[in-house]
């Protein structure tokens, strides 16, 4: 039979590249499949980001521009850091052996020394892992941003991510955890001072349905 032939030609090393390429390659398949007919779950990439969304009924239609009517503040959080890359997800793992396996097959085939061909195959690997976290990340961060209400900010803690003019003279970002997701917004602040990167605010408002109205803490 030619596959067997075909098959006991090759060496060692480079049936064990195509044992991982193949099965590999058949799973992330599948993945994706399911994926797009939405029984895949993607909560091994995204969950974190995305969170669950807050039932934004209780919110009135309508909130005065720049005024917060509580003088405490029950959900402080910090928005130093940003969630982290998930990159050893199941299909982080599955891709890394994707391309560990082909890059494989592809060198030996050309005759590359096998040490060579074993660093270049799992750095193309872990690159894909990579590349496929920034990937979902943003996936996660549209689906996030299209289903986010940003009067569910107000009284939310965060950080200044670039400076904010004074007097709403300009615009500046700020990160705030909105709906159990840190997310970055335009912002504008009342205060006489401009209010520097880093420093923590306090959503007291929104303004335009686009821009947050913020204030130091």
């Amino acid at each position: 039979m030619f596959f067997i032939e075909w098959w006991n030609s090759l060496g060692i090393i480079l049936q064990i590249f195509y044992c991982i390429a193949i099965p590999a390659t058949l799973v992330l398949l599948i993945q994706t499949v399911m994926m797009l007919i939405g029984l895949g779950d993607d909560g091994d990439v995204g969950d974190a980001d995305v969170g669950n969304i807050d039932d934004i009924s209780d919110v009135p239609d309508e909130v005065p521009d720049g005024v917060f009517g509580e003088d405490s503040i029950s959900d402080t959080v910090d928005a130093s850091g940003l969630e982290g890359l998930r990159i050893f997800t199941v299909r982080g793992i599955v891709a890394f052996f994707v391309v560990f396996g082909w890059v494989g097959v592809v060198m030996l085939g050309a005759n590359v020394h096998l040490a060579i061909t074993l660093a270049v195959a799992a750095v193309s690997g872990f690159a894909m892992m990579v590349a496929l976290a920034f990937l979902f990340k943003a996936v996660m961060k549209l689906r996030s941003d299209g289903n986010t209400d940003n009067r569910n900010a107000i009284g939310k803690s965060g950080k200044v991510y670039l400076t904010i003019p004074p007097a709403r003279s300009g615009s500046g970002k700020v990160e705030v955890i909105l709906q159990g997701s840190c997310v970055e917004r335009n912002a504008v602040t009342d205060e006489t001072e401009p209010i520097p990167t880093g420093t923590e605010i306090v959503v007291v408002g929104v303004s335009g349905q686009v821009d947050l109205v913020v204030k130091r803490k």
